[in-house]
C-alpha cells in the first residue's frame, strides 16, 4: 500500500553501502520504520529529507515490516539543530525520548505535534533546558507516568509546603512527608513550573526565565520519573550530561573572574 504522511525523522541509521532506515515519528500512522535507498549519497534525491530531525511529508510504499520511501518533500529541515552541537543534543534526547519511551499506539497526534513544537522552540532560540523539560513532562503524560501536583497522593491535602515522591507518584504534605524519607523537596517556583508544565501544550511556550536553581530541581524531578518508572539507558542523555558539564566547566573561570572583580570595588 502507498502511504502519504506528514513525518519528523527521529532516527536515522546507516544501512549497507549507501542506504539508510529512518524512523519516523507521523501525525496519523505512529512510528513508521522506511528505508531510504540510496541516501547515504551526497547527490541522492533522499539525502536531505533523511536528515536527523527534518520535518516533511513521506511517500511511501509499505506491505509488512519497513516500508519504502518512493518521494519526499521537505517542510522544515531544523538545519540549525544539527549545526549548534549544544541543539543538537537536546534535540536528539527528545528524539531518543519518542522513540525509546513510547510504543507504536502512544505515538499519536498529539505527541507528533509536541516533537514538531519543541524543536521549533530550539530552533527559535528559547531555552533549550526548559524547552526539554516541557517535552519531558509531555512524554510522561502520554506513556501515563505524569506526576499528580495539585493535591497530596496520600491524603487529598491542597495545602503547602509539599515535596514530590517519584514512588508514590506526586506530591505529599507536610503531615505524609515521613510517608517516603526519599520525596525529593521543591521550592514553591520550581512546584508553579512543574504545574504549569502538566497544562501547557508545547505550541503555547514563550519565553521563560528560570533560575538555574530552580532548573537543577526541574531535572531532578523529571530524570527521576523517567528512572523510576521507564527505566531508560538513553546514549542523547549520557551525551547531553556529558556536554552540561563541558559548559559547567568552561563557564568557571568566567564566574571566578566576576568574582574577583566584584571583590574588588
Amino acid at each position: 500500500m502507498l502511504y502519504r504522511i506528514e513525518g519528523i525523522v527521529i532516527r536515522s541509521t546507516d544501512y549497507g553501502e549507501g542506504n539508510k532506515i529512518l524512523t519516523l515519528l507521523t501525525d496519523k500512522a505512529g512510528k513508521v520504520g522506511i528505508i531510504a535507498r540510496g541516501a547515504k549519497k551526497a547527490r541522492s534525491r533522499h539525502s536531505s529529507i533523511a536528515q536527523p530531525f527534518t520535518y516533511g511529508e513521506f511517500v511511501f510504499f509499505r506491505s509488512s515490516g519497513l516500508g519504502t520511501l518512493n518521494a519526499g518533500e521537505i517542510i522544515e529541515s531544523f538545519h540549525r539543530l544539527r549545526e549548534d552541537l549544544d541543539l543538537a543534543a537536546y534535540a536528539s534526547y527528545a528524539a531518543e525520548l519518542c522513540d525509546r519511551a513510547l510504543q507504536d499506539d502512544e505515538a499519536g497526534e498529539f505527541i507528533f505535534q509536541q516533537l514538531k513544537a519543541c524543536f521549533m522552540g530550539l530552533a527559535e532560540g528559547k531555552d533549550p533546558e526548559v524547552t526539554v523539560n516541557l517535552f519531558e513532562m509531555k512524554i510522561l503524560e502520554t506513556a501515563g507516568y505524569a506526576p499528580e501536583l495539585d493535591v497530596c497522593v496520600s491524603c487529598g491535602n491542597e495545602e503547602g509546603p509539599v515535596r514530590i515522591s517519584v514512588q508514590a507518584g506526586g506530591t505529599l504534605c507536610r503531615r505524609c512527608w515521613s510517608r517516603d524519607a526519599s520525596a525529593l523537596p521543591v521550592s514553591d517556583g520550581a512546584l508553579k513550573l512543574l504545574r504549569l508544565f502538566r497544562r501547557l501544550d508545547m505550541r503555547r511556550l514563550g519565553s521563560i526565565q528560570v533560575s538555574v536553581e530552580t532548573k537543577k530541581q526541574l531535572k531532578a524531578v523529571l530524570r527521576s520519573f523517567f528512572d523510576t518508572h521507564m527505566d531508560l539507558r538513553l546514549k542523547s542523555r549520557a551525551f547531553l550530561d556529558q556536554l552540561d558539564r563541558m559548559n559547567q566547566q568552561a563557564d568557571a573561570p568566567l564566574r571566578e573572574r566576576r568574582s574577583l572583580y566584584d571583590d574588588g570595588k
